[in-house]
């Protein structure tokens, strides 16, 4: 696939796309990003280290990050409490080859559609959706 191009055979919860950018770098340009949107990244899970220090595996560079926009949650939660188990928003970035990284976007609108709410978590959910695609659009260019 080339870099910048979104992975279209994905399902439904996520979309993700390919960069030219080896893990480090893409995790590093996807906080800006997101910090751009008003994301911050609350939780940050290496899951190569993991991997390794539990089941003494080797697996390549995978990390999750937990991206949370306060406002955005904020209203989620007013709207319907439990919807904080489908909270933060996560973006996996992910060694895809040499110096190539995917990175992969929780799909608010699938994700959220889950919790209920009605109205005021959809209108979450989209803003939420738009803005993380904006950054994957951003970090294809």
């Amino acid at each position: 696939m080339e870099p910048g191009r979104t992975v279209t055979d994905r399902p439904a919860y996520e979309f993700s796309l390919d960069v030219p950018l080896d893990a480090a770098a893409a995790g590093a340009r996807v906080r800006d990003l997101l910090r751009e949107e008003g994301f911050g990244v609350l939780t940050e899970i290496d899951v190569r280290a993991t991997m390794r220090q539990r089941l003494d595996v080797e697996f390549r560079p995978y990390t999750i990050l937990g991206a949370c926009n306060p406002s955005l949650a904020h209203r989620a939660l007013v709207a319907e409490p439990g919807v904080g188990v489908l909270l933060p928003c996560n973006v996996v970035v992910e060694e895809a080859g040499p110096g190539r990284s995917r990175v992969r976007f929780m799909e608010p609108l699938a994700v959220l559609s889950l919790g209920g709410g009605g109205g005021a978590v959809e209108d979450v959910a989209r803003e939420a959706s738009e803005r993380l695609h904006r950054v994957a659009g951003r970090l294809a260019a």
